[in-house]
């Protein structure tokens, strides 16, 4: 399954893009509504950075715009849209609740860790993966710094890959109703949007149940 947030799957793109001394390279999946990217070094751009440097670019133009992200974006994703002037809301994972999220609160950019990269500004706001390519080309051609500066200028952060624990069918939702009632975080700041998340003042935690899976992640 061609996943753009799976490493195994950028194996070759990685191996193209260093052999070619390519800036950045792009990967879609198999119906080209997820983007993955990575660098010249072959790092991997994931779906937060990409929306840092979605939105830094879209809150020049559209100051105190809202921006929408999900519950697996880092901290540092919040953090950034705050510190440039736009309105961080944090949202549910899944497409059809960003897009209806999306409406409901006129944000202008939506993203998620997966890949799903929703433009309003300047387009429709929905997921194509072939536009928000464009999108990152048009805002490495406009720096006067050079890719990999653009890159490396992002926020540095440190975080385990996405970690699933497969359940048996329907049982993803009744842990996690068990888990948000009786689980404790001391001192965390607790979000039950979307499973449970704890927040920290130097990280967090997460785990909700897919929705499409019987997986808890």
């Amino acid at each position: 399954h061609p996943d753009p947030t799976v490493p195994k799957n950028l194996e070759a793109l990685i191996k193209r893009v260093k052999a070619t001394g390519a800036r950045v390279g792009l990967a879609y999946d198999g119906d080209a509504d997820r983007l993955g990217a990575v660098d010249s070094n072959g790092d991997i751009i994931w779906g937060d950075k990409l929306m840092i440097l979605f939105s830094r670019a879209l809150l020049k133009n559209n100051p105190g715009a809202a921006i929408l992200g999900e519950v697996k974006c880092s901290q540092t994703l919040y953090d950034d849209i705050a510190k440039h002037g736009g309105k961080p809301i944090v949202w549910k994972t899944g497409h059809s609740l960003i897009k209806t999220k999306m409406k409901e609160t006129g944000a202008l950019l939506a993203g998620e860790m997966s890949g799903h990269l929703f433009f309003k500004d300047r387009y429709f706001g929905y997921d194509d993966a072939l536009y928000a390519g464009m999108r990152l080309l048009e805002i490495l051609a406009a720096s006067p710094e050079d890719a990999d500066e653009v890159f490396d200028a992002l926020p540095k952060s440190v975080s385990t890959p996405e970690i699933k624990v497969q359940v048996a069918e329907g049982e993803q939702y009744s842990f996690i109703e068990k888990f948000v009632a009786q689980a404790r975080f001391e001192g965390a700041r607790i979000s039950t949007i979307d499973g449970i998340r704890a927040d920290w003042s130097d990280g967090w935690g997460l785990v909700r149940a897919s929705n499409t899976t019987p997986v808890l992640v």
